[in-house]
């Protein structure tokens, strides 16, 4: 969810009604503790700061505790290690998924940032590096026993990506052999598929589902607020105060890639989605993409 879980989109799904938890984009331990110019940003937990857990990504230990322990002065929900990333520019660091290479080094990592922090301690993870689910086991095991609350799975392999399902049989069967709660995360597409799958675990983490539809959390809500979902009017008024709210609580560098980022995944709700998005991303600047956006609706529109 980099360049998506920002303040700006948690107050877009904080107006529908909000979720139980939200997590940061990954914060970069060493840029934190250095004193990065935007770290501002992606350490500001509004609107919900007791619901807010700061996502860190980092590849050496110390520095991973010496964060935790900056953000553990925040008010917060929890710190959480992300062990799951597998994109390129952060593996090659030794960051991301690249813990689950040893236990060993991942349990002294642990246990340092375990020592640093009060707030409750999570990681996210995948598989791991093969289809092993007894090398799993035995990972999330040392994690629970140096004070790991909380372990959230996206049940794929590193090298997988988004290629493969989702194997949710994994989370449940992670959930039996663990005595902390486990949470589960991939290929959550409805509501069907949230409670669906919240059998399996203690907690479905959503991710691209929350950007195209951030209205998903209320869809219980009133007659009235369910049919509006959808219609012309209803997105275009959720697109354009998305922009809003990213003019509001995002530095103008961010801008740009923040906004195609969301209307990459929101338009998807549209049916001339992929023209759109063409026309979006030739913009340099919210106000082009201001103007695209309401002349799509203006010249017809149309939903799915």
């Amino acid at each position: 969810m980099a360049e998506l879980s920002h303040r700006a989109l948690r107050e877009l799904i904080n107006e529908f009604g909000g979720c139980g938890e939200y997590f940061t984009e990954m914060i970069s331990a060493g840029a934190l503790c250095a004193g990065g110019p935007f770290e501002a940003w992606y350490v500001d937990a509004g609107p919900r700061p007791d619901k807010t857990v700061y996502q860190l990504v980092g590849g050496e230990a110390e520095k991973l505790a010496n964060a935790a322990a900056l953000l553990d002065k925040r008010e917060c929900r929890g710190i959480d290690i992300n062990m799951g990333c597998s994109a390129p520019a952060i593996t090659r660091t030794g960051a991301g998924v690249r813990w689950m290479e040893s236990i060993e080094r991942s349990r002294v990592m642990i246990a340092l940032v375990r020592h640093a922090v009060k707030h409750r301690l999570s990681v996210k993870l995948r598989i791991g590096f093969e289809d092993d689910f007894d090398y799993l086991c035995r990972f999330c095991r040392s994690l629970e026993e140096e004070g790991v609350e909380l372990i959230t799975l996206h049940p794929r392999t590193a090298r997988e990506k988004f290629k493969r399902r989702a194997r949710w049989e994994y989370v449940a069967a992670l959930k039996r052999e663990l005595k902390i709660p486990v949470a589960g995360n991939g290929d959550i597409s409805s509501m069907d598929d949230i409670i669906r799958h919240s059998r399996d675990c203690d907690a479905v983490m959503i991710g691209r589902l929350a950007v195209r539809q951030p209205w998903i959390f209320s869809q219980e809500g009133t007659d009235t607020f369910r049919e509006k979902i959808g219609t012309d009017a209803f997105l275009e008024e959720t697109g354009l105060r998305f922009l809003e709210l990213l003019a509001k609580y995002q530095p103008p560098e961010f801008h740009l890639s923040r906004a195609r980022r969301f209307f990459s995944y929101f338009c998807d709700n549209l049916k001339w989605g992929n023209y759109v998005k063409t026309l979006l991303n030739r913009e340099e600047g919210l106000s082009g993409i201001e103007r695209v956006w309401k002349g799509y609706f203006r010249e017809g529109g149309g939903k799915y």
